[in-house]
């Protein structure tokens, strides 16, 4: 073997081992881009299950405080309702005793006038 096909032989035999090497170094900078895409994409979908399960407890919290809101006006309403038909009510049994004791003033007048009413107690 003639020391040119020797030379040739080398070199084909360090371009392929360069090759190799090469070709290693491809599919490990390969397999760490999934790795990286991977946990880039698993940490994305970690963040947006947090984000909606604050955004579905914010919801229920302003739901809650929306129910409460509307409860405590409910209860309100009911109340001033109550004391207001409270009100009512007394004010219409005094103007009825008002009435009757006017009715009672001016039965009794007409009696006295007619002279059917009771009598002045006698001295």
């Amino acid at each position: 073997m003639s020391s040119a096909q020797f030379n040739a032989g080398q070199s084909h035999g360090q371009a392929q081992a360069k090759a190799e090497e090469w070709a290693d170094s491809a599919k490990s900078t390969a397999s760490q881009a999934q790795e990286k895409a991977s946990s880039t994409a698993n940490e994305a979908s970690d963040k947006a299950r947090s984000t909606a399960s604050s955004a579905q407890d914010k919801a229920r919290s302003t739901a809650s405080a929306a129910q409460d809101k509307a409860a405590s006006a409910a209860d309100s309403t009911k109340q001033s309702a109550k004391e207001t038909k409270d009100q009512s009510a007394g004010f219409l049994q005094q103007t009825g005793e008002q009435v009757m004791n006017m009715a009672q003033g001016a039965l009794d007048g007409v009696k006295n006038t007619l002279g059917v009413g009771d009598q002045q107690p006698k001295k």
